[in-house]
């Protein structure tokens, strides 16, 4: 094959990298992103399969633009306001502070003169949103606190685009002061905003109304395309950046129905053209750049970051994040932005930076891409000793016939045959490791503390037909149950008992059902076993079945007769068993393993 191949060609040799690269590396444990940059560097600067990287980045960045549509429609506007402390205090301290140090820096070591070192600090300031959201998305750390908080300090940064790129107007050499109009750009920028709003809240609903009658599923798909496209469009021409728009787009129609329909269509055009981004970045590293400033490249990377992390992190410390989150947030942002590159460019036709010196810092920029990830594994060394993880609460979309508290071992299973029953199921649970691997099944599940009334009824305990507490700990499942008998006593509780004291436990509260996890796994169980040893399986079944029976109706005499008489009748009986002569005179045995209880004789 020869340099540069036909598109058929770069199209193969791209799926291929992406499809070789992304499992391998996300094995090693290195991540997917760090893997498509790898494949990337090694079908471009080593192998030059393909030259014109520059091309294949610019129809990628498509990628961020549908990844910020999708981020956008799982954040409804109230949402959005909740988080205007973080975009509009945290971020802006972010950029300003780091763009500062920087600058410094880039002007003590003649990169540049005071108003290229500006340009260059402020550039390297912004962090990439693709790089940090595919790492959070990776990590099912989207919806954690220092993921919201990371998010916010992205958006801004986002925002920050338009006064910067006004700012290279106003520094440039030999522009006029009529020339220069940062006011009236920032008027446009905002009436575009202003108008996206308007678009979203009149016009995107009713038609996907109209749309969604036809019952095409290729026009939605076409629709949602025209949408993120058409909006990204808007707000470029408008000098905002297309992913801005995507997003603002995304927000607007986080509250309709169709919502979860966008979703999925625009998702697999989302982690192509994101994957394609990342190979596009490994695609354009100048590798005759890097080796011809090494000495210079060596410190510089490694110092950017840290100074870029240490502000983060005080900065966060200094917003009320624990150092944990602070910790990660700071090895999530040290990378320079995809928008670096923009400013870069545009700063150098402007004659604010040399040729040279914007192929350097671009070089710069790619290497710390390639390191975030590795930075981000790195960050659990400097966490200290870990309190227990929270997500932030959010329970947009709660509200079913069934609210399921606790996703156990026995609430997955329960889970799955109401979900095959056609009924739907709101779980919550406040495990974040749990609701991430749940998450990786295709489950949703909110996070939340089922102790705490506000969150039952943020979750829908209101509107539930039935309550199921699936809980592992019988202090937790206790604490929930006399909760809701004292706050929603109408509700229909069915609940998963520890053992068979805890049952009668539970009964004493006037539950509707519980069961114990163990009782039909062990009856099942010893049926089994039975007919290996050769007994028929309608005889192991009749034995299951009378066990069963005749441990309910010794439950509900224990019941009758009181909790400590229940507990006495089953440790301290002095009547053994007698050995199994018919299946009806099996003994009842208590399943923690005590001693066996009384078997009934009559």
């Amino acid at each position: 094959m020869t340099a540069p191949g036909s598109l058929l060609s770069q199209i193969l040799l791209l799926l291929a990298g992406a499809v070789l690269a992304a499992p391998l590396f996300k094995k090693l444990g290195l991540g997917t992103v760090l893997g498509y940059l790898a494949a990337g560097v090694v079908i471009g600067p080593v192998l030059q399969q393909i030259i014109d990287a520059e091309e294949v980045l610019h129809f990628s960045e498509f990628g961020v633009v549908f990844l910020l549509f999708i981020i956008g429609l799982e954040l409804k506007p109230s949402r959005l306001w909740q988080m205007r402390g973080d975009v509009f205090g945290l971020g802006p301290a972010q950029v300003v502070l780091t763009g500062l140090v920087l600058m410094m820096l880039a002007y003590f070591t003649n990169m540049a003169d005071w108003r290229g070192s500006l340009i260059i600090g402020f550039g390297l300031a912004l962090s990439s949103t693709a790089f940090a959201l595919q790492i959070l998305n990776d990590e099912g750390d989207m919806n954690s606190r220092y993921g919201q908080r990371s998010f916010s300090v992205l958006l801004f940064q986002d925002l920050a685009i338009v006064p910067l790129l006004a700012l290279i107007t106003i520094l440039a050499p030999g522009t006029t002061e009529a020339e220069a109009t940062p006011l009236v750009d920032f008027a446009v920028a905002v009436a575009a905003v202003g108008a996206m709003v308007l678009a979203g809240r009149y016009l995107l609903t009713p038609m996907f109304q109209v749309i969604a009658r036809t019952g095409a599923r290729e026009v939605m798909i076409a629709a949602a395309l025209l949408v993120v496209l058409g909006s990204a469009t808007a707000m470029q021409a408008a000098g905002l950046s297309m992913a801005m728009g995507a997003f603002l787009s995304g927000v607007m129609l986080a509250e309709s129905s169709y919502r979860h329909e966008l979703e999925a269509d625009i998702e697999p055009f989302r982690g192509l053209l994101l994957a394609l981004f990342f190979m596009a970045v490994g695609l354009s590293l100048e590798v005759h750049v890097i080796l011809d400033n090494i000495l210079f490249i060596l410190p510089a990377v490694p110092i950017f970051m840290a100074v870029k992390s240490l502000i983060v992190y005080g900065l966060c410390r200094l917003w009320g994040s624990s150092h944990n989150d602070a910790v990660r947030i700071a090895f999530l942002l040290p990378q320079g932005g995809e928008f670096g590159f923009v400013l870069f460019t545009t700063a150098t036709a402007a004659g604010l930076l040399s040729s040279a010196t914007a192929s350097l810092l671009i070089a710069i920029v790619t290497l710390s891409m390639a390191f975030t990830p590795l930075g981000a594994a790195l960050s659990k060394r400097f966490l200290s000793g870990e309190t227990r993880e929270e997500l932030e609460e959010d329970f947009d979309g709660a509200g079913a016939d069934v609210l399921m508290i606790g996703f156990s071992r026995l609430g997955q299973i329960a889970a799955q045959i109401l979900l095959a029953g056609g009924r739907e199921v709101t779980v919550i649970d406040d495990s974040a490791d749990r609701i991430r691997q749940a998450a990786s099944f295709g489950f949703r599940i909110y996070f939340g503390d089922g102790t705490r009334r506000d969150v039952l009824i943020a979750s829908g305990i209101e509107r539930a037909k039935v309550v199921a507490v699936t809980t592992q700990k019988r202090e937790t499942t206790d604490r929930i149950v006399d909760l809701i008998r004292s706050e929603f006593p109408d509700v229909r509780l069915f609940v998963r008992s520890y053992d068979r004291i805890h049952s009668l436990s539970l009964r004493a509260r006037n539950i509707e059902y519980e069961l114990r996890e163990t009782l039909e796994s062990g009856l099942l169980f010893g049926r089994r076993t039975l007919e290996a040893l050769g007994m028929s399986e309608n005889e192991a079944e009749e034995i299951g079945d009378d066990i069963r029976r005749r441990d309910e109706e010794r439950l509900q005499i224990q019941a009758v007769q009181g909790l400590g008489a229940g507990r006495e009748m089953l440790f301290n009986s002095p009547v053994r068993p007698e050995p199994l002569i018919k299946p009806k005179r099996a003994p009842v045995m208590d399943e923690m393993g005590s001693e066996p209880a009384v078997a009934e004789t009559s």
